[in-house]
């Protein structure tokens, strides 16, 4: 029987005093808190799965109250999300939460996050983001990038850039948003990286689709957090490797 297995995790990383991330697969969340070793969970393949990241944004009040709002609402609406339709607008409902909690708590004002992520059918993939959080398609030998970065060009001479276009909240007054999804065909075997950009600032994509290549998701899971650790770990890191099994 074909299942997805889902080995995730999440870290401060080296620099930030606190964890402004969080994760959600299926109805596990994992809020603004450290796991200290990767964590496997299965489930069977057939209804709506949702697996994302969210990055609160920095320099911004509470991006961690912002990101684990959204996760929230995607683990709270994740098994009626069967179409594109419904994870746009479940992605619109996200941003409207963000801005009536701000709305309510002067403190929160301008509090955001990115989110990226993928809704795992019975024979598709639902790939979606707002931001600059990625998902990224392990399944061939090349590692491919799913989502769509909503950030400007990086400078002359630089790899990455910390701006972002678009987020769920991150504005003195509400602002729509235009969600990115895809829909892609699903098969046994098939495997997705979802990550923040604690991840891939500091780790370039040949690095991780090198990990990916080599190591079984659990091992892969620890060896992409290692490598960005061993680069600095300059931001949060949380990813989530997505494998569809039988």
């Amino acid at each position: 029987m074909p299942y997805i297995r889902v080995t995730a995790l999440s870290h401060t990383g080296l620099v930030r005093d606190h964890n402004e991330d969080s994760l959600v697969a299926g109805p596990w969340t994992l809020c603004g808190t450290v796991t200290e070793n990767p964590q496997t969970l299965v489930f069977p393949l057939g209804k709506p799965l949702v697996v994302a990241v969210a990055d609160g944004i920095g320099g911004q009040p509470a991006g961690e109250v912002a990101s684990a709002l959204v996760v929230r609402q995607l683990a709270s609406f994740g098994p009626s999300l069967d179409s594109e339709e419904a994870v746009r607008d479940v992605l619109h409902a996200c941003n409207h939460v963000v801005y009536a909690a701000a709305d309510r708590d002067p403190a929160l004002i301008t509090m955001g996050t990115t989110v990226a992520g993928a809704v795992v059918l019975a024979e598709s993939l639902l790939v979606f983001n707002v931001g600059d959080s990625r998902v990224f398609d392990a399944t061939q030998d090349r590692l491919r990038q799913a989502s769509v970065d909503d950030s400007p060009p990086p400078a002359r001479g630089r790899r990455t850039t910390s701006l972002v276009t678009q987020a769920l909240g991150g504005a003195p007054r509400f602002s729509t948003i235009t969600p990115h999804v895809t829909t892609s065909p699903l098969s046994v075997g098939d495997r997705y990286l979802v990550c923040t950009d604690g991840l891939t600032d500091p780790v370039p994509e040949e690095a991780l689709g090198d990990l990916l290549r080599v190591h079984g998701d659990g091992r892969a899971a620890f060896e992409l957090w290692k490598a960005a650790i061993e680069a600095g770990g300059p931001d949060n890191i949380t990813l989530a490797v997505i494998g569809i099994g039988e």
